[in-house]
């Protein structure tokens, strides 16, 4: 692996074909008059609409990505903006919506870029521009995405639940033939070292200068890369993704017209159903985490813990979205980063062991009633079957008979005995 101060600089590249996906958190204020579906980019005769990415998917996870008939979550709208040397193609929103915030959407903006795609990326995360000359100020201006959902959806400040602190990107840049850092040597060629940085100053948004990668840990940072095909690459990172040509492209009517296809459309929707599922286990973390904050609620509020996991899990946790394998690499990649199984996991976990307690306390509660009913029952039958042997039907005599087992009962419950019957009956009742 070189050295990260010898990798060639990719903040003046432009590439022979540049294209950039932006997905922010957006609270959705209505369902939009957009028509429905997925954006339905077309290449020749074919059109990616809702059918024919359904068709691509398992039908559990094409449901939430695309929605049911009735029941559109999705909607797309065509745009054509130029501003300060990007293209707005179009918007999308994703309802997103998960059992604490209903209103949860994901807006997705597909723009072309027509001047060096790494300090767009650099700018999107909030790193200040390499140098003076024509620096990007961001999605500003016409590209303002409160203006462009203006009335349908707002766009969430950073600090608010579910937020990610800069919008998440995903780039697809092809090279020509000068740009030889990204190019493999022969179609059977091996990859040059520099191929893997390039991917990763996309993916990470950075330079060297920005991150400087430690050859000692490189191939670490780098594991989550897909190798698509000889063609082309993709690397997954918890900000952004990035997929990266290794021929040069030839133009119209060039293979890359469908790789840039698939990344805006089957490879966007497998990212964005590791996102849902990182809304919602981000959901159920904070919900572990309030348990204890009413403990008269805890078995109500494991019952609903329990409950949400269920609809999680039937609706949203999937690990095999495809039999087309790079789209499993890529919602697996996102998984990794996040730690999504791992943590998953330790919600199971420690869901398993709040239901148990709640088990507990509910078995203390019903041994403490049933104490009670022994030591309320047990004097009073007694002292009632001593008068009904002698035949006594005195009102008077009952009466003594039942403040005799009600004293009785008194001086039971200060015993050890009535105490540890008390204490369970408090611990039943304070977990309801």
């Amino acid at each position: 692996m070189t050295a990260s101060g010898a990798v060639p600089p990719l903040d003046a590249v432009t590439g022979a074909r540049q294209e950039l996906t932006v997905i922010l958190p957006a609270r959705l204020h209505r369902a939009p008059g957009w028509p429905e579906g997925p954006f339905p980019f077309e290449l020749g005769s074919r059109r990616t609409d809702r059918p024919t990415r359904a068709t691509y998917f398992a039908p559990a996870s094409a449901r939430v990505l695309y929605g049911a008939p009735g029941r559109p979550l999705r909607w797309h709208l065509p745009q054509d903006v130029k501003h300060d040397g990007l293209r707005l193609l179009g918007i999308e929103l994703l309802r997103a919506a998960t059992a604490n915030n209903p209103e949860h959407a994901l807006a997705i903006l597909h723009f072309s870029v027509e001047r060096p795609l790494l300090p767009v990326l650099r700018a999107l995360s909030g790193r200040g521009p390499l140098t003076t000359a024509e620096p990007f100020a961001g999605l500003t201006g016409r590209l303002d995405p409160v203006l462009l959902l203006n009335g349908v959806a707002d766009v969430r400040d950073p600090a608010a639940p579910f937020a990610i602190s800069r919008p998440y990107t995903i780039a697809f840049l092809t090279p020509t033939a000068r740009h030889t850092p990204a190019l493999r040597d022969g179609p059977e060629g091996e990859l040059p070292d520099t191929a893997d940085r390039w991917l990763w100053q996309l993916a990470s948004r950075s330079t060297p200068q920005d991150f400087p990668l430690a050859p000692e840990t490189a191939r670490e940072h780098l594991k989550d890369t897909v190798h698509i095909s000889a063609d082309w690459s993709a690397l997954v990172l918890r900000q952004g993704a990035a997929f990266l040509g290794h021929r040069p492209d030839t133009g119209e009517g060039d293979f890359y017209a469908f790789g840039a296809l698939h990344s805006r459309t089957v490879y966007l929707d497998a990212l964005l159903l590791g996102a849902l599922q990182r809304d919602h286990i981000d959901e159920l973390t904070d919900e572990l985490s309030e348990v204890f904050t009413s403990p008269r609620r805890l078995a109500r509020r494991v019952a609903a813990l329990e409950r949400n996991i269920a609809l999680f899990r039937s609706g949203y946790w999937r690990q095999h979205l495809t039999a087309h394998g790079p789209a499993n690499e890529l919602l697996l990649a996102f998984q990794n980063q996040h730690r999504l199984p791992a943590r998953f996991n330790e919600i199971l976990a420690e869901v398993a062991d709040y239901s148990r307690l709640v088990q507990t306390q509910e078995s203390q509660q019903i041994s403490g009633a049933l104490g009670i009913l022994t030591i309320l029952g047990l004097p009073l039958g007694t002292a009632l079957g001593i008068l009904q042997v002698l035949g006594d039907d005195s009102l008077s005599h009952l009466l003594i008979a039942l403040a005799l087992s009600v004293a009785a009962t008194a001086a039971v419950l200060t015993t050890r005995y009535g105490r540890l019957v008390l204490s369970s009956l408090r611990g039943g009742l304070g977990g309801r």
